[in-house]
């Protein structure tokens, strides 16, 4: 089984914790930093290129999510976040334990506070800013309510699920950083 694809540009390579879990089929490019317990998904493209990508400990970017950044800024995830299936993340902020709903659209220099909750197929436009606790819907994405203490506990356990999950997924395929991320 072929292990995810890691490049250089301009001499920076990604840097991927030992703790984390990268797919088969992700591409990390350049300037790209995993945290710890972190996990991205099958198919995922996180191009750091332009800038930094930073992805914070136990966050998880699921299946066919595109991450990348702009001359403006670079892409920082938090920790605890959560980034649903087939995402555009480009040139923004997700603080830690947000949540991107599958198909969400987040632009550049875009800001999404602790907490925030972007819904399933959400376009956050250009220097928008999601306030911690807040649910946005739509496209263009709007305020449309706060986060419940419910819902703010299920984001919580969305990441640490998939924490669990890339674990046995490293069991499962017998992941070794240092041989699959050489």
């Amino acid at each position: 089984m072929n292990g995810p694809i890691l490049l250089p540009y301009r001499g920076i390579m990604p840097r991927v914790a030992a703790s984390a879990f990268v797919a088969p089929g992700v591409a990390l490019i350049g300037d790209v930093e995993i945290g710890e317990d972190a996990s991205i998904w099958f198919n995922c493209a996180l191009r750091g290129d332009v800038a930094a990508i930073r992805v914070g400990a136990r966050s998880n970017i699921q299946d066919g999510t595109i991450v990348h950044t702009s001359t403006g800024g670079p892409t920082i995830i938090g920790a605890g976040v959560t980034v649903g299936h087939q995402c555009l993340i480009h040139a923004c902020t997700l603080d830690d334990d947000c949540l991107v709903g599958m198909g969400a659209i987040v632009m550049d220099h875009a800001h999404v506070e602790t907490a925030g909750w972007v819904g399933a197929g959400a376009m956050v436009t250009e220097n928008k800013r999601v306030k911690a606790g807040e649910l946005w819907l739509g496209r263009p994405a709007k305020f449309a309510r706060a986060v419940s203490d419910e819902e703010r506990a299920r984001i919580a356990g969305l990441a640490a699920r998939y924490v669990g999950r890339a674990k046995e997924y490293r069991a499962e395929l017998g992941y070794d950083p240092e041989r699959t991320l050489a």
